[in-house]
This record gives C-alpha cells, sequence and structure tokens, in this order.
C-alpha cells in the first residue's frame, strides 16, 4: 500500500468518525437542554387541554359486578359507582382511589387539588354523589393492633 493510498483511508476515516461524534453531540445536547426544559417540544395547543368528562356513557356491564365489586376497577358496587368511574378512571387508575381513605372533606380537599393542579373539570351535580359514594366507601378505617390470641394451647420449650 502507499503512502497516499493510506492516507487517504485515514482521512476519510478521520472524516466518518467526526461527523458521527459530531451527530451524537448534538443528540446528548438535545436530551440535556430536554431534561432542563421539558416544556421545550411541548406546543401551545398541548399545553391548554381542557379535559371534559363523558357524557352518556354506560360504563357498567352486566357482567362486571361480581360479589358486589366492580370487577374492571375494584370499586364496590353501590350508588354513585357509574359517576365515579366516568369521572376518576379517565386520568388516573382505580387504585390510586381504593388504596386511598379520606372523610368527606378530605375528598373534598382532593377533588379541589386535581381541580387547582391536574385540570380536572368542574364535576356539577355529579360532585355530591361522587363524595357521598367515596367518603362511604371508601372512608378512613380505624386499625390498630391485631385482636388478642385466644383459646391458644402453650407449651414449655425444653432446654436441650
Amino acid at each position: 500500500m502507499h503512502y497516499e493510498e493510506f492516507k487517504k483511508i485515514v482521512k476519510r476515516t478521520y472524516v466518518v468518525l467526526s461527523l458521527f461524534f459530531g451527530l451524537l453531540l448534538i443528540i446528548a445536547g438535545g436530551l440535556v437542554y430536554e431534561m432542563l426544559y421539558p416544556s421545550f417540544l411541548i406546543t401551545e395547543t398541548d399545553q391548554d387541554i381542557v379535559y371534559e368528562p363523558i357524557e352518556n356513557l354506560e360504563v357498567i356491564g352486566k357482567n362486571d359486578i361480581k360479589n358486589g365489586i366492580h370487577e374492571p376497577t375494584g370499586f364496590v358496587d353501590a350508588n354513585g359507582l357509574e359517576q365515579v368511574v366516568i369521572n376518576c378512571t379517565p386520568c388516573h387508575s382505580a387504585k390510586l382511589v381504593t388504596q386511598n381513605r379520606a372523610t368527606r372533606e378530605g375528598w373534598i380537599g382532593i377533588i379541589r387539588w386535581m381541580q387547582e393542579t391536574q385540570n380536572l373539570w368542574d364535576l356539577g351535580a355529579n360532585e355530591a354523589v361522587i363524595v357521598d359514594y367515596l367518603a362511604t366507601h371508601y372512608a378512613p378505617e380505624n386499625k390498630g393492633r391485631r385482636e388478642l390470641l385466644n383459646n391458644i394451647e402453650w407449651y414449655d420449650l425444653k432446654d436441650k
């Protein structure tokens, strides 16, 4: 191989590697910028989305209720179930509701927080039904220590 051919190969390799690492540097810089300014790629129309409640939708199927539980969500089957499913589960999992407990005032506070910070729509007349349902079925539980053990046949441990 001649010196001139070797020189051309080295130059071509240098150009290819320079382009590759330059592109890599630009992509890394873009990712860092996106992490620092997450709204950079969000258009104004995306930021102004207002979620509205779903109207006239049959949510509870005939076979969805088993043993008093709405199986797709895990909610208790009672008055207000459909309003809770329609207004709560479009934005978050039903598990988020079922794992929490609050008083009537607590649920109202949670709703107000979601309306102020999470774009929850005005629930209108459904709010009273939803709060009644949640305060009844997902109220704080008074749980203390386990019950005392009764009717236990104790035995003595023997040393060996």
